[in-house]
């Protein structure tokens, strides 16, 4: 049951045809803090992530990123980002989890609305 959900469940882990690739001719560079595994093929001209868990692009910090789309060329493993004081962390995507930002009066919240103060006044057409 298994190979079969990894054939039609795509987006929760990587697919056979990647697996396969990186058995045969994947060179294993590294692996970041979320747990995703980044590889390259001998000439490395090819580069690819296996995710952690769901494949979400989102989930790929900025310096492997660089690395994946050859801005740069070596990976954060042999030459790190400089990583300035007024960055923020890397946050994934975090939409559709527990996590996500549902701003007040959504029904995500507390679907409580905060009451009218009477400074609107409605469009009527003339």
């Amino acid at each position: 049951m298994s190979w079969l959900r990894a054939i039609f469940v795509w987006w929760q882990r990587a697919t056979p045809g990647t697996l396969l690739l990186t058995w045969l001719s994947g060179h294993f560079v590294g692996e970041d803090k979320f747990g995703n595994r980044y590889y390259q093929n001998r000439a490395a001209l090819r580069r690819w992530v296996i995710y952690n868990g769901t494949v979400e692009a989102s989930r790929v910090p900025a310096e492997w990123h660089g690395w994946l789309h050859h801005t740069f060329r070596e990976p954060p493993t042999v030459a790190p980002l400089r990583v300035r004081p007024w960055e923020k962390e890397h946050v994934p995507n975090l939409t559709g989890t527990d996590m996500a930002y549902r701003p007040p009066g959504s029904l995500g919240a507390s679907g409580q609305r905060a009451p009218a103060t009477g400074d609107y006044r409605a469009w009527k057409p003339e």
